[in-house]
């Protein structure tokens, strides 16, 4: 099967995410997070936030919204079951605070063929409720037998 290196530059749907207090807590204590930044809404608001802040890694759970459908868009033609997730890496500006509407956007950022693996790079970049960017992210799902 030929990859659609045409999908390349495609912009998928934004996804908004709401980031909750619980849901922040319940991530920070999932990844063994001891920051009371994180857990504590008291502490947070302490040192001056509005409320617990977002470990850096939570992008992962409002971005990952608008990525995750497109690894099913027949456009970009990812064979799912024969797909293993590759890497990911993100870089961090403004924080995540609960209470804060990330709004995140996926685009197909490359198509390629190595030795009959297909490999499937997205950009995300979501930003908060002010329009401040808080994480851009690449995303690498590899595609075994796509050529």
């Amino acid at each position: 099967m030929a990859l659609n290196t045409e999908a390349i530059g495609k912009v998928c749907p934004p996804v908004t995410y709401a980031i909750g207090r619980e849901k922040v807590k319940e991530y920070a204590s999932a990844v063994g997070e001891t920051n009371p930044l994180h857990l504590d809404h008291e502490a947070a608001r302490a040192a001056g936030y509005a409320d617990v802040v977002a470990p850096p890694m939570f992008a992962v759970v409002y971005a990952g919204r608008a990525v995750v459908p497109s690894l099913f868009d027949p456009e970009i033609g990812i064979n799912f079951a024969m797909m293993v997730h590759g890497g990911q890496e993100f870089h961090w500006d403004e924080l995540v605070i609960a209470g804060d509407e990330i709004t995140t956007a996926a685009t197909v950022k490359d198509i390629s063929d190595r030795s009959g693996l297909g490999f499937y790079v997205f950009e995300s970049r979501s930003e908060n409720q002010r329009g401040e960017a808080v994480c851009t992210g690449d995303w690498t799902f590899i595609v075994r037998g796509a050529s």
